[in-house]
């Protein structure tokens, strides 16, 4: 069954204790499913303290993160490992058992030439080896496709979904986003149905990161190829009207969004909601 979720970068830039539990109560106000929690510094995560928020809104959270440049894990795989072992830590505590996002490389490091086969074996190995701990403490991971200006490792849904086969882990599954499909596929409907066996978890992202169907993403095509990837996961809202220094610096989000939180909030999760009662994917 579909969960509707939402970035907390819809509302905010930083994730602090306080901020973060607000964000959780205006994502559950909004009617939002799951929240998604940017985990990008574990040092200073007040597990406890959300996971009591959580429990009052009545609503679930999901992680994601881009690991830090010092453990990009194609140049650090075992400082990679150790950090993404503390996330597991902090997960168990909040009592979240989903981490998407770019977990096998850092947003921004790319090397001017394509990927070599050895670093996307340290990737895989990595995270074969982080899947069996991870298995374990019941989380599912999801590793994200990006476009080609923020990563060279991962940036189709095709080569993204043969690494996870190549990990062949029952909990490690793929992340799309719209954003990163609008400028690297041929399309949104084939790519989708093509990594159905995978597909877990999509960011629900526009062309320029603001309001949701206001830009170039063919929106009609994205809900056809879930709808017909038989899709039943984490369906995301990821509207940047605020965001982390470190994450603007790596994306060059330069400008404000077009729309402020509470629009991005309501008019998304509305917009999400009927395309997929449209499409026959709810």
């Amino acid at each position: 069954m579909i969960k509707y979720g939402a970035h907390a970068f819809v509302w905010i830039g930083d994730w602090e204790t306080q901020a973060g539990n607000d964000t959780i109560r205006r994502a559950a106000e909004t009617g939002f499913d799951l929240l998604e929690i940017p985990l990008l510094d574990p040092d200073g995560f007040d597990a406890q303290s959300h996971k009591r928020v959580l429990n009052e809104s009545g609503i679930e959270a999901a992680i994601s993160l881009a690991l830090p440049r010092e453990v990009h894990m194609p140049d650090n795989p075992e400082g990679a490992k150790r950090f993404l072992r503390r996330v597991f830590d902090h997960m168990e505590e909040l009592g979240s058992t989903y981490l998407a996002g770019c977990i096998g490389y850092s947003l921004g490091a790319l090397t001017g030439a394509p990927p070599t086969p050895g670093e996307r074996a340290i990737i895989v190995e990595g995270l074969q080896e982080l899947a069996e701990d991870a298995r374990g403490r019941g989380i599912t991971m999801a590793l994200e496709a990006c476009n080609r200006y923020e990563t060279h490792l991962y940036n189709t849904l095709k080569d993204t979904r043969e690494a996870v086969l190549e990990i062949g882990a029952s909990n490690v599954q793929l992340h799309a986003d719209t954003y990163h499909m609008n400028i690297e596929e041929e399309g949104f409907y084939t790519p989708f149905v093509e990594a159905a066996d995978v597909l877990g978890h999509v960011h629900m992202s526009e062309s320029h990161r603001g309001l949701v169907g206001t830009g170039t993403v063919n929106w009609d095509e994205a809900f056809r190829g879930l709808r017909d990837a038989n899709f039943s996961g984490n369906l995301v809202l990821e509207s940047f009207a605020a965001i982390n220094p470190v994450i603007a610096a790596a994306t060059c989000l330069w400008r404000p969004t077009n729309e402020p939180p509470e629009v991005l909030a309501t008019r998304g999760l509305a917009f999400l909601q009927e395309g997929a009662k449209k499409h026959g994917l709810a």
